[in-house]
């Protein structure tokens, strides 16, 4: 009886990775990173494991299968963002056959807080469809090219590359909201009208509720924070670069009361607005220097 033949071994996968170390120092940054990686082929099945740490893994080809929780698993199709998050059972792999490639950043810190009320980091969306990876792409480029370069900056370089990987993730989302970047590119539009949100939805005409869900998709935000967040930085530029008086730049700001939209910014920015039109202006003896 003829010997059998040995199974086949699996098929080959390219892998390279690094990890860091991030002192306590480097941590007061807020966000560090703690490696990165790419990998393409027909990777080994990941999981099921639970980390202490925070992973968004980048599907740029191919597709395959994610677990999440304990809960069945879902499918996967290239370009898609798997969010791994500290404490949560995962479980993921690429198809068999044809694999996938990916690329993949771990980091930790305060920060990550923030950046999820924002909407940026999703733990309730653990598999989040991307509309694109380039720009992505591009940021984690930086973090590796970083990586071979080594060096005293690499942990400071890495992490700052970390917050622009959250903004080139939320970029690349592929559903923003039902209706789009219109309704946002309209809000921005409209913003320093001195209308109620209820208005603001009648002239894109679409329900309150429904204008409410795309902001805070879109930003992580209510729809009177995000207006809030355009008429402030309006206000800023009028009082920087016009003579302006402080009731005008309110009035063109959409605030029609002076004294309401001076309390509004002195607490918001910190100080009142005439202070940071002082703040602003250059010190006389610097002119021309």
């Amino acid at each position: 009886m003829p010997t059998p033949a040995p199974p086949l071994p699996p098929p080959p996968f390219r892998s390279w990775m690094r990890y860091f170390s991030p002192t306590a120092g480097h941590r007061r940054l807020g966000l560090v990173c703690l490696g990165v990686g790419l990998q393409q082929g027909v990777l080994p099945v990941v999981g099921p494991r639970v980390l202490d740490h925070h992973v968004a893994v980048i599907v740029s080809r191919g597709g395959g299968w994610f677990s999440h929780g304990g809960r069945p698993p879902q499918p996967v199709t290239a370009p898609a963002l798997l969010w791994l998050v500290p404490g949560v059972e995962h479980h993921y792999a690429p198809d068999p056959g044809s694999g996938w490639d990916e690329s993949f950043v771990d980091f930790a810190g305060r920060s990550v807080e923030a950046y999820t009320d924002l909407g940026y980091i999703t733990p309730d969306r653990p598999l989040v469809p991307l509309s694109g990876t380039a720009g992505v792409q591009h940021v984690v480029d930086g973090i590796v090219r970083a990586a071979r370069r080594g060096g005293p900056l690499l942990e400071v370089e890495a992490a700052a590359a970390v917050h622009g990987l959250l903004v080139a993730l939320r970029y690349a989302r592929a559903e923003v909201s039902r209706y789009g970047d219109a309704v946002m590119d309209a809000l921005a539009r409209d913003a320093l009208l001195p209308i109620p949100v209820a208005e603001h939805a009648a002239r894109l005409g679409i329900p309150l509720h429904e204008l409410r869900g795309a902001v805070r998709r879109s930003t992580g935000e209510g729809v009177k924070e995000y207006l809030l967040g355009i008429r402030l930085t309006r206000a800023k530029e009028l009082l920087a670069r016009t003579d302006l008086p402080v009731a005008g730049v309110a009035r063109r700001v959409g605030y029609p009361d002076a004294a309401y939209f001076s309390r509004l910014f002195s607490r918001r920015v910190g100080v009142s607005p005439v202070r940071f039109r002082e703040q602003q202006s250059p010190r006389p003896g610097l002119q021309g220097r």
